[in-house]
């Protein structure tokens, strides 16, 4: 029998591995991968500093491990060059393989800004646990007795997340974005509002509506030139401005992408017995949109489906609205975003635990809704009432 294939080893990879072993002990199971292979949860490497965490202690389980815990082979630092799709084989730096099913879960890539000046080089990412080495680094190699200034450019869920943690851990944080508020693509403004207050309560300088232009060298510094004007000086600049799908292999390969890796309802892909999930993937959804998820639940969503799928159950990946958790301790925020089209209003109550902001779309039904300071309570009590009516609208009936 010819194994399923999973080429990717990072938390969607392993959570479908884990998933189809639930269901199938014995299927053979091979996972490809470029890096080490080791298991770690990346959405903790926005929040790790301030815990004190190294890169090594991200990594809960080693590839062998991890090899052993699913009765499967795991290829680590194993390039992967070619797939035929016809063939039902990948070329890769160690062999070929062949597979029955194939998983892109091949993740996503950084976008790099293009930004003039003799130290546009030096802008760093962090989208891997080798990367947050790399950035540990410079952190404590810059150090030198005192506070790291970090500029971060984007102040999205991760530049966010960053500049949080960053500033908890005692770091001189600088946020810069083009938008007005924080989290402007997410929450209600409100709430962005809220968490503007809160990070310059927690020491991070903001520079909102503007970008950086240009990045110099000013000694053993680097000086940022900022499109109003200002100029900042920054030891480490960090970009997180958002991620790109990678879906290179899969064009390669002639396989049907848009923003993603296009996959139906149950996670194929447009070539037979091949499935992708994840940051690469995108999701049909009801009414046959589709959209790029770059979330955890979407993730768990898919894995569950995909693997019954695999196992000769064809499942619907069941995408129930999930709340986006976003880590900022000083002001935690749980997150649904209304439609990108939807048209309607944000309404806010507040008490003294928490701000809660809901978006009625033009039909006076609940579209979306944001909420601080939550807990399960608040975001399921909020996730029960969408799709109803506005107190008011149904009064009015």
């Amino acid at each position: 029998m010819r194994d399923i294939l999973i080429i990717g080893a990072g938390m969607a990879g392993y959570t479908l591995a884990r998933e189809l072993r639930r269901i199938d002990k014995t299927v053979p199971l091979t996972i490809s991968t470029a890096d080490e292979g080791g298991f770690y949860s990346k959405p903790m490497l926005s929040n790790a500093f301030a815990q004190k965490k190294a890169a090594a202690q991200l990594l809960t389980q080693s590839a062998q491990q991890m090899a052993t815990q699913l009765n499967a082979t795991v290829l680590s630092s194993t390039r992967i060059s070619n797939i035929d799709t016809a063939a039902k084989t990948v070329t890769t730096s160690q062999a070929q393989l062949s597979y029955d099913k194939l998983v892109l879960a091949t993740g996503a890539d950084p976008i790099r800004l293009n930004f003039e000046g003799d130290a546009a080089d030096a802008v760093m990412s962090v989208n891997h646990i080798d990367d947050y080495a790399r950035f540990r680094d410079s952190l404590e190699a810059t150090e030198a007795g005192r506070q790291a200034r970090v500029a971060i450019l984007g102040a999205g869920l991760i530049g966010c997340e960053f500049a949080d943690d960053l500033a908890g851990g005692g770091h001189a944080v600088t946020l810069i974005d083009p938008s007005p508020l924080p989290l402007a693509a997410l929450a209600a403004p409100a709430l962005s509002e809220g968490l503007r207050a809160a990070l310059i309560a927690r020491g991070v300088e903001l520079h909102l509506g503007t970008t950086a232009s240009r990045i110099d060298r000013a000694g053993n510094a680097l000086r940022l030139t900022l499109a109003d004007g200002g100029s900042i000086e920054a030891d480490i600049v960090l970009s997180a401005v958002g991620l790109r799908p990678n879906t290179t292999l899969a064009r390669a390969a002639g396989i049907a992408c848009g923003r993603g890796i296009l996959i139906d309802a149950e996670g194929r892909t447009s070539a037979p017995d091949v499935f992708a999930l994840g940051d690469c993937a995108e999701y049909t959804m009801a009414g046959g949109n589709t959209a790029v998820m770059p979330y955890i639940a979407p993730l768990m969503s898919a894995a569950r489906a995909i693997a019954k799928t695999l196992s000769g159950e064809p499942t619907a990946i069941d995408m129930k609205p999930a709340p986006v958790l976003v880590k900022t301790p000083s002001y935690p925020l749980a997150l649904l975003p209304p439609p990108r089209d939807a048209v309607g209003n944000w309404e806010h109550a507040s008490d003294a635990q928490r701000l809660i902001a809901r978006f009625y779309d033009e039909t006076g039904v609940l579209a979306g809704f944001g909420v601080s300071h939550h807990d399960a309570g608040s975001r399921n009590q909020l996730l029960a009432a969408l799709g109803s009516a506005a107190p008011e609208a149904a009064d009015n009936k």
